[in-house]
């Protein structure tokens, strides 16, 4: 594949009314609208029968990752309100050891009101359970628009609950209100486990555990942690020119092992998941290729071999961990999926409807060709809810030829 840099974003415009906008969820989740793009042709149904598209030989693919309350709130002596947004961890880098560290720990960083932020430390005081709880923030190094941040507190607490006593669900910008309690229960997966994101995998909020119980297919689970460049606009003209944002994801030996199992048969929830399972191919092939397999840039895929089987990628990484005496492999993706990229292990997509000239309707017009004008068209003059807290489509990927 050659790198498909010189792509307008201009070209996947489209008029998206406020009104379409879902502000809130449905009550019932698994009642919203579901789209179904197969065999080249849509037609539309309800979510909850979504397991009828779903091969029972097949494999369903969730993101089970957690969304944390990443944005915190802070005055300065002269009441500046300066909210930190919490991106992901720097010190030590690691999510887990991180989250479990007491005292203090660093973070990458977005700062509101950051020119009011002189040179002193933001505190905060909280009396939780009984006990006076004093939060501090010292402002380490600036660069650009993030910051490294040191948080240090008092108490036999780590950050883990930190986060939970003193942050917020960072819903999305575009829903244009503030976070409401609903939403700490609303903007998470079901099957959500492993704390690390500051938005959630939006495509998998529409199960319901009824739904989960009842699966035939068989489930796979893996963890990507969503970061706030999800939401990051493409503002350049080419996408060449737009920097993507890289992404932590770890998958078991198990779920190598299963993808193995069901190839041919592999449907993901959400783009995070298209993201993971789509740069397992790429980090496997840099492995066969006696490069380092830990991170994948934005336009590897396209500049790396990719005549290596699925088999032989994903055993790759299997035999990489098992020299290492490990059963998780982590890795990071900056993978930019768009039109001209070849899907190498996903068959079907599920997902929500995407903001205009965003990376993610990329990567479904890559998924499902220049047909994405006509899905979209067709939700848009069909009353169906965009973006976050919207309704659902599934779609069955078009291979190239």
């Amino acid at each position: 594949m050659s790198a498909p840099k010189n792509i307008e974003i201009a070209d996947f415009n489209y008029n998206l009314p406020d009104e379409k906008i879902a502000k809130f969820p449905l009550k019932e989740r698994d009642k919203c609208k579901l789209l179904i793009y197969k065999n080249k042709q849509i037609s539309e149904g309800i979510f909850r029968d979504v397991e009828k598209l779903l091969d029972p030989s097949g494999l369903l693919v969730v993101n089970n990752t957690k969304v944390i309350p990443a944005r915190l709130e802070f005055f300065t002596a002269n009441g500046a309100r300066i909210e930190i947004f919490c991106l992901e961890p720097y010190s030590p880098a690691d999510y887990d050891s991180n989250f479990s560290l007491k005292g203090s720990c660093q973070w990458k960083c977005l700062a509101g009101n950051l020119k009011r932020w002189k040179n002193f430390n933001l505190k905060r005081e909280f009396n939780y359970n009984g006990e006076d709880l004093q939060i501090e923030v010292e402002k380490i190094q600036v660069s650009g628009g993030e910051i490294i941040a040191k948080f240090s507190w008092n108490g036999n607490y780590t950050f883990s609950d930190i986060i939970d006593i003193a942050g917020s669900i960072p819903i999305p910008p575009y829903l244009n209100r503030k976070a409401e309690e609903s939403d700490t229960i609303d903007y998470q997966t079901i099957y959500s486990h492993y704390k690390g994101s500051v938005a959630a995998p939006t495509a998998g909020l529409h199960f319901t555990e009824e739904m989960m119980k009842n699966l035939k297919c068989e489930l796979g689970q893996l963890t990507l942690h969503v970061g706030a460049g999800t939401f990051k606009p493409v503002k350049s003209q080419t996408i060449g020119e737009h920097e993507m944002h890289r992404e932590f994801f770890s998958v078991t030996k198990e779920f190598l092992k299963k993808i193995l199992k069901y190839k041919g048969k592999i449907t993901a929830v959400g783009t995070t998941s298209v993201r993971t399972l789509e740069s397992l191919y790429w980090l496997g092939t840099k492995i066969l290729s006696c490069k380092d397999g830990l991170n994948l840039s934005q336009w590897e895929c396209y500049e790396t071999d990719g005549n290596f089987s699925v088999e032989e990628s994903i055993n790759a990484i299997i035999n990489y961990i098992e020299q290492k005496g490990e059963d998780t492999f982590k890795a990071a993706t900056g993978i930019m999926i768009c039109p001209g990229y070849s899907y190498k292990i996903v068959n079907n997509i599920i997902t929500n409807f995407h903001q205009p000239e965003s990376t993610l309707l990329l990567l479904v017009s890559a998924a499902v060709g220049s047909k994405w004008k006509e899905i979209y068209d067709y939700a848009l003059n069909n009353n169906f809810r965009f973006l976050s807290y919207g309704d659902s489509s599934f779609l069955e990927i078009q291979k190239l030829e």
